[in-house]
């Protein structure tokens, strides 16, 4: 005989807490069999409850998503009843153990998101993700721990309490007390969803707090050099070693496209050879994709300049570390007379922008940067006034008859 399975939501009654709700108890049937299994951890209106529908009325956001939580609650319940019907295990008893050994095993958001960091660090530790990741992961926790003592005076939420609200005011925080632009919040976010995302594949988060939530980032206009400052820093004397290294690391990736940390990791072995023609070989760490450049003979001449000088170990060059070889760039590019805001990362931009603007296929360029999503790429397909003049002189050349004829 096939068994049925059901669970039933109803209020406490003859109880309202400090905000004025009241608690929204389970339990659950097994054919002609029922247990109580306690509180679900969420409180309502009485006002608002209806008893037929066992959930709230109304179309606002707080109540379709408490109803969506019942139904996650509702859902988790007849996955248990449902692996556990075919066995010689099924009871009441075994259905609301496992349902509460679960909530106890992690109920609460803080014990999830350094059980997640933690295997972020393991890892890094096996070289499978940079250590950045793991830093955006720890930040973005240290955020939501600093909104939950100032918004809510706690140091922990649990799960169940997890809703939409809660995530409007985070996104809030970040944006007043944090003090983050929309960019860097919607990045936030999506990194908070990771860990929710997270907790419902281990099976402790039974509802999508995000489900309403739309992610929107502005476009960034992208900052890059011109052929003319490039060749100002390039032909500029600076006399000073320091700023000499960092200059020429900052041509190099000019003319390669290598972000910073690949720079840093670049061996001799990352140098081949084919049909007589050099390339840089190697995979980026941010994303482990294989980047391929043909070297040209301006990064060609700095690997020589540098051959044998290295103090790093296997290194191809004696770089900086990346916050001094920023600082650097800014001290160059006040000598050099260069107004904008002059970082590493800019030289990925800047070379982006240079071969398209130069005719080189998105394809090839994409393939270069190491990109996995040509999307990515077409962020750097701006139109340069060197381009729109090229282009606007091929015109005049086939326009030559128009000012023949027109006597021009």
């Amino acid at each position: 005989m096939k068994s049925i399975f059901r669970a039933v939501f109803y209020l406490r009654s003859n109880y309202v807490n400090k905000e004025g709700k009241t608690p929204v108890m389970l339990r659950i049937y097994l054919n002609s069999e029922r247990l109580s299994v306690g509180s679900t951890g969420i409180s309502v209106s009485q006002s608002l409850w209806d008893n037929e529908k066992e959930r709230l009325r109304g179309r606002t956001t707080e109540t379709l998503d408490i109803n969506l939580q019942l139904d996650n609650i509702r859902s988790g319940l007849q996955a248990i009843f449902r692996r556990l019907e075919m066995t010689d295990y099924l009871s009441l008893e075994r259905i609301k153990s496992e349902y509460l050994s679960k909530e106890k095993e992690m109920d609460s958001l803080i014990p999830l998101f350094e059980k997640h960091n933690e295997e972020i660090r393991q890892k890094v530790e096996l070289g499978v993700v940079s250590s950045a990741t793991l830093q955006k992961y720890n930040v973005c926790k240290k955020h939501f721990a600093a909104f939950l003592k100032g918004k809510y005076c706690r140091s922990d939420i649990k799960l169940s309490e997890l809703t939409y609200m809660t995530i409007h005011d985070f996104e809030f925080y970040l944006r007043t007390v944090a003090g983050q632009n929309g960019n860097t919040v919607t990045k936030m976010l999506k990194t908070f969803k990771t860990i929710t995302i997270f907790g419902q594949k281990l099976g402790v988060l039974l509802h999508d707090p995000f489900l309403n939530h739309r992610f929107h980032l502005e476009p960034v206009t992208r900052g890059f050099l011109t052929d003319e400052e490039i060749l100002k820093i390039a032909n500029k004397e600076l006399g000073i070693q320091r700023l000499e290294l960092v200059r020429d690391m900052f041509i190099f990736s000019c003319f390669t496209g290598l972000a910073y940390i690949d720079v840093a990791n670049l061996t001799p072995e990352h140098i081949v050879t084919l049909d007589d023609k050099q390339w840089i070989m190697t995979k980026r760490q941010k994303t482990n994709v294989e980047t391929n450049v043909l070297l040209l003979d301006i990064p060609k001449s700095i690997i020589a300049k540098y051959n044998h000088k290295t103090y790093r170990d296997g290194k191809l060059f004696p770089i900086l570390s990346n916050q001094k070889t920023n600082s650097y760039l800014k001290e160059i590019a006040d000598l050099c007379g260069i107004k904008k805001n002059l970082t590493f990362h800019c030289l990925r931009h800047t070379f982006a922008t240079m071969s398209l603007s130069k005719g080189v296929p998105m394809e090839s360029v994409s393939k270069m940067l190491g990109h996995t999503n040509i999307k990515t790429t077409q962020i750097y397909a701006r139109i340069t006034n060197k381009k729109i003049e090229h282009d606007m002189e091929q015109l005049a050349d086939k326009l030559e008859k128009f000012n023949t004829a027109l006597g021009v």
